[in-house]
């Protein structure tokens, strides 16, 4: 799919070496799963599931998730006309919508590619925001959908995600097997799955975090430069950032499994650490980013930069 939207080689190069990285990450785990399972057959049938529902159930897992359901124009008029004209505008298809009744001020793009994606808006971030500032952070997950990544960002997730159950299977089926199990050889191997599937997390862990920074970056670019308001942009930043450190923390911990697809990270105050490890940059940096972008384009007249 061609859009108006801006092309980012960066983002595009990045999503590959992600992608190759992860891949080789992916061969030496299936290896440790075998090693586990003692059967190949099992081990694909078990690792091309659990895939296949990630990817081609994405978006009805995130919606479930998150308590979204699809709108129509007549329960939404205010939502689909900002959404009618940003695709118009970045001459693309126009995603299914949806709205999660939720006080959390956010939005997220979900869905395997473009024909299939969902745009979802909490009516927490309706309520607050200014029509152009809607439009600023629609336009953010609209670009997400135009570059790809959120599909990229999902099969990445599922390696972290298997990695994780493997662990907790690997554990529990030494700590309740029978006490033939319990030898030297097999506690051995077992440590070494745990071990390996650790690592695969991790390293998934870091992977995926760089990417999603940066494309949080590219998807405020494109936003910027598709809207021409990098500064209603920034407007919106700040206002759902601060919002969302006044939200209660179990709706926050309720919320933040999808960080890595939100507008901006479901994550309270004083969370260091969190920030840290955090699938977005800091406020600061979007707001730096986005203020550069201002500079540009008041310098070449106002004009947006939509791109090919």
């Amino acid at each position: 799919m061609r859009s108006r939207f801006e092309p980012d080689r960066q983002l595009t190069a990045r999503m590959v070496v992600t992608m190759f990285l992860l891949g080789l990450v992916y061969v030496a785990f299936i290896a440790a799963l075998i090693v586990l399972l003692k059967s190949v057959v099992l081990v694909v049938i078990i690792a091309a599931a659990l895939l296949g529902v990630q990817f081609w159930y994405s978006d009805r897992i995130a919606l479930y998730a998150m308590h979204g359901r699809l709108v129509t124009p007549e329960e939404q008029p205010r939502l689909h006309g900002v959404i009618d004209r940003l695709c118009a505008t970045a001459d693309m298809p126009k995603p299914r919508v949806a709205v999660s009744d939720m006080d959390l001020p956010n939005a997220f793009a979900t869905g395997r590619n473009a024909d299939n994606a969902v745009v979802c808006v909490t009516t927490g971030l309706m309520r607050r925001l200014e029509t152009e500032e809607l439009e600023g952070v629609l336009a953010h997950e609209l670009s997400h959908v135009a570059h790809r990544d959120v599909a990229v960002i999902t099969i990445a997730s599922f390696l972290g995600v298997i990695a994780g159950l493997v662990v907790r299977f690997a554990f529990y089926s030494q700590l309740f097997g029978g006490r033939d199990q319990r030898d030297q050889n097999t506690a051995v191997v077992f440590m070494a799955v745990m071990t390996v599937s650790a690592l695969v997390y991790a390293i998934s862990f870091l992977l995926i975090r760089a990417l999603s920074r940066y494309r949080e970056l590219a998807a405020d670019r494109a936003a910027a430069r598709l809207t021409g308001k990098p500064s209603v942009l920034a407007s919106a930043l700040t206002k759902v950032s601060g919002d969302i450190a006044r939200i209660p923390t179990r709706d926050l911990r309720t919320a933040q499994a999808f960080n890595a697809f939100f507008f901006t990270p479901a994550l309270g105050p004083g969370t260091t650490v969190a920030h840290l490890f955090s699938t977005h940059p800091t406020l600061e940096r979007r707001i730096e980013a986005l203020a550069d972008i201002s500079a540009r384009l008041g310098e070449a007249g106002g004009e947006p930069h939509a791109g090919a």
